[in-house]
């Protein structure tokens, strides 16, 4: 029988405190405890076992000289706080936080400027030998996107604002599924670029769903719901199939680690019945700071990897970067754990 909600509270509240850093009284937590399954899901398949962890096979994506995939251990990564045109503090902080332990650092490229300026932080690294892979925030500006995949080693983008961040969708009825449909083109035109500048230079993309900042266009059909946000994410993840390019992830982020959890179950049961396999990266989106942020990242993220599903994580918290690093490498080595005591559980009640 699944854990109830009330004797899954010490598990979170042990698990939030060992990813702090604390090692309080208590009995060691594992994952597995945090399955949050009180009820079947609705939504089919979306790991691989319901009564013990197993790690969800997928592809591997290349992001430089790291990969991401069930194949490998889970990577960590952080974001920069610095203000991308500020090259010497840029770089100084990704260096603070590789030392840390990130395997990779995303920064925010805002505009033009940013991209050029970034520019000159992968030459700055690679002169200094720092090769640690780069990811570009991408919002808005397609522009943008264009330079910074000369520079940088994965490309995120926000379905929610990537094509329609004029605002322009808003002005359309979408009761007729023609209109709907005719926007998908105008994305597919938009996105396009991108993505065959991606394959050309052997980049990696990351779809990032934003459950704050879904599209109007699909907020008319869907709501602001888990399924919206996965149905934003496969209109950009079919256009990437068309072009033959599949060196991309997907992740699903929310600040309610609720709706987090259901927007990657819903997604990975999605690809089940797909029939594929990309990464998952997974966050809570600005968790916070101290123990409120570490406690809302172990519960979402904690859920989702004793699930078997997350190949890279970030726990966002509103602190220097490298301070992110000690809680995300706790989170990966419990769900390392988890994986691991079941396998070994599985493989001992084989019959010799």
């Amino acid at each position: 029988m699944a854990p109830s909600r009330a004797t899954m509270l010490p598990a979170v509240l042990a698990l939030a405190w060992q990813a702090n850093g604390f090692a309080p009284a208590v009995q060691k937590t594992s994952l597995a405890s945090l399955r949050l399954q009180s009820e079947p899901a609705p939504v089919g398949q979306y790991c691989e076992s319901l009564s013990q962890p197993a790690r969800r096979p997928t592809s591997t994506v290349k992001v430089g000289q790291v990969e991401i995939g069930s194949k490998g251990d889970i990577v960590l990564q952080t974001m920069g706080t610095t203000d991308t045109n500020d090259v010497d503090a840029t770089v100084e902080q990704i260096l603070r936080c590789r030392d840390a332990g990130a395997d990779m650092v995303r920064l925010t490229v805002q505009g033009i400027g940013e991209a050029k300026s970034s520019l000159e932080i992968r030459k700055k690294l690679d002169d200094m030998g720092a090769h640690i892979p780069l990811v570009a925030d991408i919002h808005f500006n397609k522009k943008a996107s264009l330079i910074a995949a000369e520079a940088y080693d994965k490309i995120r983008v926000n379905p929610g604002n990537f094509a329609d961040g004029r605002k322009t969708f808003e002005e359309i009825d979408y009761d007729d599924p023609k209109q709907f449909e005719d926007e998908r083109l105008y994305i597919e035109e938009t996105f396009t670029p991108l993505v065959e500048k991606c394959k050309e230079l052997g980049r990696a993309i990351r779809i990032g769903t934003n459950h704050g900042s879904l599209s109007a266009r699909i907020m008319s059909f869907y709501g602001d719901s888990a399924q919206g946000m996965v149905e934003s994410a496969l209109e950009f993840a079919h256009i990437c199939r068309k072009l033959d390019f599949h060196n991309f992830v997907f992740s699903m982020k929310a600040s309610n680690p609720v709706v987090m959890v259901q927007a990657y179950r819903l997604l990975a049961a999605t690809q089940y019945e797909l029939g594929w396999d990309y990464p998952l990266h997974l966050g809570v989106t600005e968790a916070g700071e101290g123990e409120d942020g570490r406690m809302k990242s172990a519960i979402g993220i904690g859920a989702l990897l004793a699930d078997g599903l997350g190949d890279t994580i970030r726990v966002s918290l509103t602190e220097d970067p490298e301070f992110e690093l000690e809680p995300c490498r706790t989170l990966a080595a419990l769900g390392d754990e988890a994986v691991s005591d079941a396998s070994r559980s599985k493989a001992a009640a084989v019959p010799a």
